[in-house]
């Protein structure tokens, strides 16, 4: 037997295949629970709570960008001046963004996704957004913790 040992490695497309396929998979994860445990979350079917997710990534990953580019520009700028329109710029970001997704979900998926409850929906679609970025980052922070250890023991 030879004790050569492979090496898996990911080249860019790789590794973002399976980071966005993780992620649309923690997304759907996550509104499945939500409907099935809150009242105030409810989706038609698997596979629409699937193609939700699907969006959500993708409108996560847009916002998300779209703030980074953003802040990046008003970091080049000197002065208080920048440093308050940045806030300012991020806050409406990270938080319109929200309002955005949400229209866009009951625009593509109508009554087959509902967000009810206070604030017509608004404070449960938030509530989801925000577990699944913390899901999102949680996931993220056991994967690169678990590169970072080392075998003791080579298996034989």
């Amino acid at each position: 037997m030879s004790n050569v040992e492979k090496v898996y490695g990911f080249n860019t497309p790789q590794r973002l295949f399976v980071g966005y396929t993780l992620a649309i998979l923690v997304d759907l994860t996550v509104l499945n629970f939500f409907d099935e445990y809150w009242e105030y979350v409810t989706i038609d079917s698997f596979t629409i709570s699937f193609a939700a997710a699907m969006l959500l990534q993708l409108l996560l990953k847009l916002s998300i960008g779209l703030e980074h580019k953003l802040a990046n520009y008003f970091k080049t700028k000197p002065g208080t001046g920048a440093k308050v329109m940045r806030g300012i710029s991020t806050y409406i970001i990270l938080v319109g963004s929200k309002f955005v997704m949400l229209e866009a979900i009951n625009l593509m998926f109508g009554d087959k996704v509902q967000f009810t409850g206070p604030l017509n929906g608004v404070v449960a679609f938030f509530a989801v957004v925000f577990v699944i970025l913390i899901s999102e980052i949680t996931v993220s922070r056991i994967y690169f913790a678990l590169e970072d250890q080392k075998e003791d023991k080579v298996c034989e």
